[in-house]
């Protein structure tokens, strides 16, 4: 469920793009405010084009995997919307199978994949102790790439009113 800026957004990018139907997800990158605000401009500048998380939370009943052109609203560290993300591809392997590739493309830290692997195991590990599983690199993992598709004018935050540019064409 969104909040009425959220559905704010989501009802002005669906007018200004043609596009119609509900956003696959509204959430944000990371585990903490800041976390979130520090991914979301890797996001907003070009650098993040991709994410993962573990299987286990698509497993759920109700939930599927994230599919090619699925669209996300992404939100800042806190829930205000802030773009819109469109999902290119999507591969679900183990968290071992992970390749240098992939860590570049996710855009975090120095993008090596030495630094991609500490920082994930340490993410993965903190939600295994909150949720109560047990970790291992054996976990099926769900690797997926993304499109910016809108995002909201940098200058639109201090005066409360949002301005969307957008970012790419959506021809759906």
């Amino acid at each position: 469920m969104m909040t009425p800026e959220q559905q704010s957004f989501w009802d002005r990018f669906c007018a200004e793009t043609g596009h119609s139907g509900e956003p696959f997800d509204v959430d944000q990158f990371g585990d903490s405010e800041a976390l979130a605000d520090e991914l979301l401009e890797l996001v907003l500048i070009g650098q993040k084009r991709a994410t993962c998380a573990l299987a286990r939370g698509y497993e759920q009943p109700g939930a599927r995997f994230p599919r090619p052109g699925d669209l996300f609203l992404i939100l800042d560290g806190r829930g205000a919307p802030a773009c819109v993300i469109r999902t290119t591809s999507v591969e679900v392997k183990p968290v071992r199978d992970a390749d240098a590739q992939f860590a570049w493309d996710e855009g975090e830290g120095d993008r090596s994949f030495e630094w991609w692997r500490r920082e994930h195991l340490a993410y993965w590990q903190r939600e295994a102790e909150r949720e109560g599983f047990e970790f291992t690199e054996d976990l099926p993992a769900c690797f997926e790439r993304f499109e910016l598709v809108w995002a909201l004018d940098g200058s639109a935050r201090p005066s409360g009113s949002p301005r969307l540019r957008m970012v790419k064409g959506d021809e759906e």
